[in-house]
């Protein structure tokens, strides 16, 4: 009778990920601002829509949220490069901003940056806190 190893088959390194990614992330303190842009998710989904064509992305869907009379707005656009989420808070004058696309048929790093830079500009923060992450 033969005596048999068990054999640990081994795996080839992983390998590098094409769809690398860039991951930008405000909080927006002090917006002064179009109060549409804080208040009106109608406003907020054409404009955030129209920032993102501009910017050379796509759309492929969106839906946004009013909390009501003085409430803020949530919404999100999907994006064929990934996403872009912004909800606001009026009676603060915050927002919180994310444009996430990745990599994987072109470089769209400078696209989110354009459309990033643009919503900023557009909500005028005195006390913007930014962030960006790669992500890969």
């Amino acid at each position: 009778m033969k005596n048999y190893q068990s054999v640990v088959p081994i795996r080839p390194p992983a390998p590098q990920r094409q769809a690398t990614g860039l991951h930008l992330i405000g909080d927006l303190y002090g917006c002064l601002c179009d109060s549409r842009l804080m208040l009106d998710a109608e406003y907020l989904e054409n404009f955030c829509k129209e920032r993102v064509a501009a910017s050379g992305l796509t759309t492929v869907g969106s839906l946004f949220h009013s909390f009501g009379e003085g409430g803020g707005v949530t919404g999100a656009v999907v994006l064929a490069e990934s996403h872009l989420a912004i909800h606001t808070w009026p009676e603060d004058g915050y927002v919180t901003l994310d444009v996430y696309v990745c990599n994987y048929s072109e470089n769209n790093r400078p696209k989110a940056q354009k459309l990033f830079d643009d919503l900023l500009a557009a909500f005028n923060p005195n006390d913007p806190h930014l962030h960006a992450v790669d992500r890969a």
